[in-house]
Formats: C-alpha cells, sequence, structure tokens
C-alpha cells in the first residue's frame, strides 16, 4: 500500500499540556495533533517530532513527521484540516511532503531554544504563561558572559535533570547568547541535542549569576564538577520555547537566522 511522509511545522502554547509526549489520563500535544490529524486521513496517524518539550513548556516552531496512507490528500488540506480540528493553543503553521529519508528526529542538526524572563517588579497579565517572571533586577550582560564556558562539547552532568534517561551526558552546544529587550531578558541557547531540563538547569544558573548571588566563573566551576546537586533550582517552564530546528538543506526545511552561527561542520547528534 502506498504511504507518503508528511512534515508539518507545529506551534503550541504548551501551559495546558502535561508536555509533548503521550501520558495516560493527560492531556498532551502530541495526543491532541493526532486526534485531529487521524480525522483528515480518516484512520489513525502517528507522529514523531523533533524534540520533547515538558509540561508548560512552549512551541514556536515544532517539526513533525507522519505517515499515511491517505495519498488523494492535498498539502493544505492536512493544514486546514488539521487546524479546523485542533484547540485554539496548538496551530499547524506549515505543511510538506518529506523529502528522501526525512526524520523529523533523527535528521536534525540542531535544536534552538528561546528562555524569556520578564524582569520587572510587578508581574505581567499577559504574559504570566509566556514568561517566567523575575522581580530582583538581572545583569544580562553578566548571565552572558558566564554563558560563554558552556559554549563547545562538554559533559552537562551538572546541568542535567536527576532522572534523565540519556545514555550520554555529553553535548555540543552552539551558541548561547544573553540580552535584554526592555524589561525582559532573553537566552537564545542552541546545541546538537540537549538533555533533560537542560535548558531551564541552565537559565536558572543563569538567574542567579544575574542576580550576583553566583560568580561569572560559577558555570565553569560546574561543568568541571559534574554534579547537578551543585546547581541552581530549575527555572520555570513558562519562559520556555522551542524556536527552531535545523536540518540539512537537501530537506528544504526553512532554516532559522539564528543557524547562520553555526559552523559549517555542524552535524547530527548520534
Amino acid at each position: 500500500m502506498d504511504k507518503n511522509r508528511i512534515v508539518l511545522g507545529v506551534e503550541y502554547d504548551g501551559s495546558g499540556y502535561s508536555g509533548w509526549q503521550w501520558q495516560n489520563n493527560q492531556r498532551s500535544v502530541q495526543q491532541t495533533l493526532e486526534q485531529a490529524l487521524s480525522k483528515v486521513a480518516n484512520n489513525p496517524v502517528t507522529v514523531q517530532c523533533a524534540g520533547r518539550t515538558d509540561s508548560g513548556v512552549h512551541a514556536l516552531e515544532q517539526v513533525v513527521h507522519f505517515d499515511t496512507t491517505s495519498v488523494s490528500r492535498e498539502l493544505h488540506a492536512w493544514m486546514l484540516g488539521g487546524n479546523s480540528n485542533l484547540p485554539d493553543d496548538v496551530r499547524i503553521t506549515w505543511a510538506k511532503n518529506a523529502v528522501d529519508d526525512f526524520h523529523a528526529r533523527y535528521s536534525a542538526i540542531a535544536r534552538f531554544y528561546r528562555y524569556i524572563i520578564l524582569n520587572r517588579p510587578v508581574k505581567s497579565a499577559l504574559l504570566r504563561r509566556q514568561a517566567t517572571w523575575c522581580y530582583q533586577p538581572l545583569d544580562a550582560d553578566k548571565m552572558h558572559q558566564a554563558a560563554q564556558y558552556l559554549i563547545g562539547e562538554h559533559d552537562f552532568s551538572s546541568f542535567r535533570a536527576q532522572g534523565c534517561q540519556s545514555v550520554s551526558p555529553c553535548r555540543k552546544m552552539y551558541f548561547i547568547d544573553v540580552y535584554r529587550e526592555g524589561d525582559k531578558v532573553i537566552m537564545d541557547i542552541s546545541a546538537n541535542a540537549f538533555l533533560h531540563h537542560m535548558v531551564r538547569n541552565i537559565a536558572g544558573v543563569l538567574m542567579d549569576v544575574g542576580m550576583g548571588k553566583q560568580p561569572i566563573g560559577w558555570t565553569q566551576e560546574l561543568l568541571a564538577a559534574k554534579n547537578r546537586n551543585l546547581g541552581s533550582v530549575t527555572a520555570p517552564p513558562d519562559g520556555l520555547h522551542l524556536a527552531a530546528v535545523f536540518y540539512p538543506e537537501q530537506y528544504g526545511i526553512a532554516k532559522h537566522p539564528a543557524f547562520n552561527k553555526l559552523p559549517a561542520n555542524a552535524s547530527r547528534y548520534d
């Protein structure tokens, strides 16, 4: 039986979900998306994503693929039909046919996350689920300096969740930029792959540096220690957004400008 592989770009507000992955008796993004697409296909659809997001974490552009025997469906039908069956906090933003052996997860070279901190005395009525609130003044320049110690290939044991199931704690960090935009402090971070809670644990450490609780060189000390117990608390999920995923040019997935910072020899994490 003929099958088509379809690739989708998906954005979602993760605040109302238990995370990306299916979980018993809990609302997940994967479950919600699969149910919507299955109605369009008139048969069960299973999607694979570029990177699983935790409970409360958002996506500006998650990339997914699925195989379907509904080969007569036009691409716009998957997007328009899918969106008509989705709740308002999940949207398919584009659809295309997969090229060659494309796989949303295993073909990816790098992921780009953005962590947004609202840094002002008063909480926001509008961004309460889209940004992490910190009332203490943050020094974004010091946070940026501290983050630069994490660039390169390292053992990130001090920045992984205690229950992380990854076989190796080693990852290659391509860039971390911390900067201020008005009353927001933003952390842009990209690596070949991420450990469980890695971005949120890095954000927690950098916030302690930004508040003056720890020196700039603390990130270097934590890397060397390889001990999660020595780090900061895990930063809340509200400010975390999966911003983009980078694939080899052959697959025809639009390249986010942030990935222009990647080295020419950037390669997939094995």
